[in-house]
């Protein structure tokens, strides 16, 4: 098991990349001489064409071994002789790709099947002993039980499908571990359930309920997928003009009695829309009585599509009104269609013909009045007159004109080339002849893949009958064949040298796919066109040579859509693909990739044959107790694509900012780039249930969550150039550890060479090269990470940008480019700016100063005044470091955040020196972070003094740091117990401080279990050199300490958690998620599921699926409960920054957020503070957890008193006890100068 492990992690460790970074090109760092590199280079070529020689064996030995599949799964084919076998397999498959299912047997899955075997026994031993004891309780109850077993049985029996007898089942561990898989979701437990003693009524109550509920949740899921599914598919060939393929497969499922129950009105829509483009009146009418034939109701899409055709066809103005008559008769008005439905092209303009050839005086419906959010915390941000202006960017109508075309032009590319910041070498006759070659072999490669791809699509349309006809054929055809093509090549150009997951690769292709079909879907529409009309009329809002406005950009958006009445919707009618479907296009194309790119043996070693070989091979490895498959590049095009030392990096549009102001965000489904499909929400891949809990609720509910994404995306950035300069030198002179700029993997440590007598290695050795490996992994990973940031930052240094943002399910807001925006590091905030600048004002450059000090972290326990004082006593070190940055006495390099503190030291140099500091225009953004922001929203909603106090809710002339006030504690606990001679609290003597403890104390009330806590303090205790023997024993014995201490300071923050800890597990084991509405009207609910997997069956290997789509699944108790508390915090936090977002708007500020660091200009750092306190004391004013109590029990719990359950009795004891609060006076966090500082 050990040498399985071992080779597993030769060939391709788990931890490849880091952060999502996917690999571009290996480069050489090296400055080693050119013999020992080329030395150093065939070794590594001989050792990798090895390891990937010894791959291919093994992959080729497991080629017809049988499949090991360890947990019940439904089996879901790439290619299947029916459409309905296809769905049906399909439909639990709907969410994220987790692990891989290998077609091999070896020693771990003979353990696994043992280890299945053992529970079978144990399970049947306990049902044993449940029956034995059920013979005690008399005659009558046997009966009545063996009935019960009887049945569960005969369900057992059903669903495994096994002709086995359960006494065969015992004698064979094979088939024993088979069948546990199976019966694990229904079998032991439920069986296990009706032969153990008879249990509380209360129990009963909540299994038979859950299963009712969960099953009813199960259908109405699998319907929704399988129904996505056809819609899908009919899209296709409705985007490929072909109405006749989408009305076969309609009558596919139209003609069989079973299958029409999956058909939906919108599926035989779809098909009509087909029809009434090509003006062919008598197919639609067809399909609108094969709809009324089956007792489906047309609804206005039916009539509007009718009404289309009719006009196209030009029809008889009496059939116009016969159909005018019949949509009334259903219960519409012509309005509604103008209001309610969604239009492509000129859709819009026919129906309204068709109207007015009946009715010549008929006008469009007004738009509606917009509505105004009655938020109580928002009451006079949106009632009250608007006295303010939205705030002007420094460009001109045509300048943002400008702006939005190359925005355009960039996301009509899909993709965007920029120079790598690497330092250009020389050009050696090495690399112009790989350069050469990698060039030559590309274009063969292009060739081959678009002439393997053209054959394969030629394969699947021979099939002439509908029942083999491949489901993918019309999702290949989307595209023209080269797209696909420049697809497959960006991923061979990225692909890591130690190889990329199956499944990570399989989603990119799928969604790069579907990204470009969406695209072409906005072309075709005419949305796109609509989009850059409103546009245009948009930046009036926002130009400096245009009139003042008090609208908000939702609102001047919506304004300006209602005013243009004609045309296209902006919004695309619904063509989302289910995402097995996804996966089962990606893994396609992934197969054609490698069966088509092949390179000569002989490339780097004339004397070998020429023969050709793939370029990309498919292994295996592990990844905790999972073998999982990867896609490893052959050795020789690894060292091609390193000799050519490209410095060309591709990136996907939606990862450069933004060149223009986002498109503001008036829907969950509209807003953020112009083309690129962003979602309001994130969510994990295939979930369905956060986007329904939006489309659901209210609009105006969301209006202030909208309106507050809208205000930090619409802040211009720019970037800090002799800052990033500096950082670029360091990047190219091998990085420096110290300063977070990660050195090159030139840098790694060496691995040992084996003894020249012996080409084995001893096992100390191996663990050596083992760990080597590791470290050049995370070292390239981190490399990687750092150049993509940099060349992008490089790549806008002269343009001003933007960040469009979204939010997390919780609401935490975050910007959409995922590389280089103020989220990061300490690197990528020390090079932004914003773009707007300000004069200092009176006090501006002490808040610089201020700000400085925060960011070294020497003054943290000194007053506002102390640090001010310290900055001025050390002016001379300040302007040091910025005058001579890597040649002066280098000040700035010894603090928290030195890049950080390095800008600021540049940018009070410029301040002071000029001859008036308070007319100084600065775009330094300053931040006012929380202090412990968890524990402050804990202590308010508790009112606990002693927690507000220690958290700086209440006035002091010094901060009150909680982490000291924890070590002192702590260390108190640790004297009391090395006195009554515990020996590892007299050991941890003169260990215990801030440092050790902070980390945990930040996340107790995120979450963090006593585990997670003390890997935390094992962390700490290594960095301060504790003796290493003791780590253990030490970090076991702190992290209960700093729990009971944050108990005894925080008893209502301990309380208020076991209350919400306690309400989700009822809520979970009752079989319901989590659901809560924050105080700003988001809706939440928590995605935590006890995950089935399904397995996808590929010709390479099976891709096993988790499925988490949500409604399908059973809640997972353990999570649903733990994360409860802090994502309920995190819900508060993001709530208070986004009402001090639109706040500080009001105020005309320039505010953006880090979580709860809060950035503006050091003008108006002053007025901010106050809106910040304000805004928190007005939440914290709100009845959160009384408000919270309602929603649960109004949510979960039936007002019917006569048939409520036992259980929901008790969840709604638990619910209705709202944990008491303290004596705090909440008005006093507006003196706290601490609070935020």
């Amino acid at each position: 098991m050990a040498l399985l492990r071992l080779r597993a992690a030769l060939l391709g460790p788990a931890r490849l990349r880091g952060g999502g970074i996917s690999w571009s090109v290996l480069r050489s760092y090296s400055s080693a001489s050119a013999k020992e590199k080329a030395g150093r280079n065939a070794v590594c070529e001989r050792t990798e064409l090895l390891e990937v020689l010894k791959a291919r064996v093994k992959q080729l030995q497991t080629t017809n071994m049988t499949e090991v599949t360890i947990n019940k799964v439904d089996l879901a084919p790439l290619r299947s002789d029916r459409h309905q076998d296809l769905l049906q397999k399909a439909v639990d498959a709907s969410t994220a790709v987790e692990h891989l299912v290998p077609r091999q047997s070896s020693s771990w899955t003979e353990k696994l099947k043992k280890e299945m075997y053992i529970r079978q026994l144990k399970v049947e031993k306990k049902l044993s002993i449940a029956a034995s004891q059920m013979t005690l309780e008399g005659q009558a109850k046997v009966k009545t039980k063996v009935k019960v077993k009887a049945k569960v049985k005969a369900k057992v029996k059903t669903k495994t499908k096994s002709k086995a007898t359960s006494k065969k089942s015992q004698k064979s561990p094979k088939a024993a571990a088979a069948t546990s898989g199976n019966q694990s979701h229904a079998g032991p437990s439920s069986a296990y359930a009706y032969h153990k003693p008879r249990v509380e009524e209360m129990k009963r109550d909540v299994k038979a309920q859950k299963s009712q509920r969960v099953h009813e949740d199960r259908n109405s899921s699998q319907r929704k997928i399988m129904q996505q599914t056809i819609q899908s598919n009919l899209e296709c060939h409705l985007h490929l003009q072909q109405p006749e393929e989408a009305e076969k497969l309609l009558l596919l499922y139209h003609t069989n009695p079973m299958k029409r129950k999956l058909l939906s009105v919108d599926a035989y829509n779809v098909v009509m829309r087909g029809w009434a483009r090509k003006g062919c009146l008598d197919r639609v009418i067809h399909l609108f009585s094969m709809l009324e034939s089956i007792s489906l109701r047309p609804n206005l899409d039916s009539y509007a599509i009718l009404l289309e055709c009719m006009t196209q066809s030009q029809s008889s103005t009496k059939a116009i009104w016969r159909c005018v008559q019949h949509l009334k008769k259903d219960g519409f008005q012509v309005d509604d269609l103008f209001q309610k439905c969604l239009f492509e092209g000129d859709e819009k303009e026919m129906v309204l013909k068709a109207i007015r050839s009946i009715q010549p005086d008929y006008q469009l419906p007004p738009p509606p009045k917009p509505k105004i959010c009655k938020s109580a915390l928002l009451k006079n941000f949106y009632s009250e007159k608007k006295t303010v202006s939205y705030p002007k960017l420094d460009f001109s109508v045509q300048e943002l004109r400008e702006r939005f075309q190359q925005q355009l032009e960039m996301e009509l590319n899909s993709t965007v080339t920029i120079e790598s910041v690497e330092s250009t070498k020389p050009l050696t006759p090495q690399a112009i002849k790989a350069r050469q070659q990698l060039a030559a072999f590309r274009s063969q490669w292009r060739g081959a893949i678009l002439q393997a791809l053209q054959k394969s699509k030629h394969n699947m349309s021979q099939v002439k009958t509908m029942s083999g006809h491949s489901i993918l054929y019309p999702y290949l055809c989307l595209l023209p064949d080269e797209e696909y093509v420049d697809i497959m090549m960006q991923i061979l150009n990225t692909l890591s040298p130690q190889g990329e997951s199956l499944a990570v690769l399989a989603r990119e292709l799928g969604s790069k796919v579907y990204n470009r079909y969406l695209t072409q879907r906005k072309l075709h529409s005419g949305q796109l066109e609509k989009v850059q009309e409103i546009y245009e009329n948009y930046i009036h809002l926002l130009a400096k040579d245009s009139q003042p406005s008090e609208y908000l950009p939702r609102e001047y958006w919506e304004k300006l859509v209602a005013e243009a009445g004609y045309g296209p919707s902006l919004n695309l009618r619904d063509c989302s693909w289910p995402y097995v479907l996804l996966m089962r296009l990606g893994m396609y194309l992934l197969e054609v990739l490698v069966h088509a790119v092949k390179v000569p043996r002989n490339t780097l070693n004339p004397r070998l044959q020429s023969k050709l070989i793939p370029v990309l091979y498919h292994i295996y490895s592990f990844r905790s107790s999972w073998q999982v498959g990867l896609i490893k590049p052959h050795p020789i095009f690894s060292q091609i694509v390193s000799d050519a030392a490209e410095t060309l990096l591709t990136f996907n549009s939606s990862a450069i900012p933004m060149l223009c102001p986002p498109v503001p965000w008036t829907s969950p489904h509209f807003g953020a780039f112009v083309l690129n499909d962003t979602k309001l929400m994130r969510f994990v891949d295939g979930a369905i249930q956060h986007q329904q809990l939006l489309d659901q609720c209210p609009q105006v509910n969301l209006h202030p969550v909208l309106d507050a994404l809208n205000q930090l995306g619409n802040c211009a950035w720019k970037i800090n150039q002799p800052v990033l300069d500096i950082i670029i030198s360091i990047f190219n002179d091998k990085g420096n550890e110290k300063l977070d700029i990660p050195p090159p993997v030139s840098e790694a440590p060496k691995p040992p060479v084996a003894p020249s007598s012996s080409s084995a290695l001893h096992k100390s050795q191996k663990h050596e090269l083992l760990l080597c490996k590791k470290k050049a992994a995370e070292m390239h990973s981190l490399r990687m990470d750092a150049l993509y940031k940099l060349s992008i930052a490089n790549y806008v240094r002269d343009k001003v940008f933007w960040f469009p943002h979204n939010m997390d399910f919780r609401g935490r807001t975050y910007p959409c480019p995922p590389y280089f925006n103020h989220l990061g590091n300490d690197v990528t905030r020390a090079i932004l700016l914003f773009a707007e600048g300000r004069p200092l004002g009176p006090k501006g450059l002490d808040w610089l100063k201020i700000h400085l000090i925060n960011l070294t972290g020497l003054k943290k326990k000194n007053a506002l005044q102390e640090r001010l004082d310290y900055a001025n006593e050390i002016m001379e070190e300040i302007l040091d470091s910025a005058d001579h940055p890597l040649t002066g006495r280098k000040w700035w390099m010894n603090t928290d955040e030195p890049w950080q503190v390095l800008a600021c030291c540049m940018e009070i140099a410029k301040a002071s020196r000029s001859p008036d500091p308070a007319a100084f225009i600065s775009h330094f953004p300053v931040h006012q972070d929380g202090s412990c922001n968890g524990l402050q929203h804990y202590a308010a909603l508790g009112r606990d003094l002693i927690g507000a106090i220690s958290v700086n809710l209440m006035p002091c002339n010094v901060p009150q740091d909680v982490y000291s006030v924890v070590a002192q504690q702590v260390e108190e606990f640790r004297k009391k117990d090395a006195e009554e001679g515990l020996k590892i609290a007299q050991v941890l003597e003169g260990f215990i401080g801030r440092k050790v403890v902070k980390q945990t104390v930040m996340t107790v009330v995120y979450g963090v279990t006593r585990y997670g806590g003390r890997l935390q303090m094992e962390k700490r205790l290594k960095e301060i050199e504790f003796p290493e023997e003791y780590v253990w024993e030490a970090s076991h014995y702190l992290v209960k300490q700093v729990f009971n201490g944050i108990k005894e300071m925080f008893s209502a923050t301990r309380d208020i958690q076991n209350w919400l800890t306690e309400s989700a597990k009822l809520i979970a084991q009752s079989g319901r998620t989590v659901e809560w509405v924050t105080p700003l009207g988001l809706p939440i609910v928590q995605p935590y599921y006890r995950i089935k997997p399904t397995v996808l069956t590929c010709s390479m290997q099976n891709l096993s699926v988790k499925s988490s789509s949500n409604s399908t699944q059973k809640p997972d108790t353990v999570k649903q409960k733990n994360a409860f508390p802090p994502n309920f915090i995190h819900s508060l936090d993001s709530t208070h920054m986004m009402l001090t977002a639109l706040h500080c708007f009001r105020q005309g500020l320039t505010f953006v957020s880090v979580h709860d660091c809060y950035w503006t200009h050091a003008l108006t750092v002053d007025i901010m503070n106050q809106i910040c306190r304000q805004q928190f004391v007005a939440l914290h004013s709100q009845k959160i957890l009384e408000d919270l109590s309602k929603f649960m029990l109004k949510n979960y719990c039936s007002p019917d008193k006569e048939s409520r359950a036992l259980w929901q009795k008790k969840l709604m004891e638990q619910l209705s006890d709202v944990p008491k609060t303290g004596e705090f006076n909440l008005n006093k966090v507006i003196d706290s100068t601490y609070f935020f500082s």
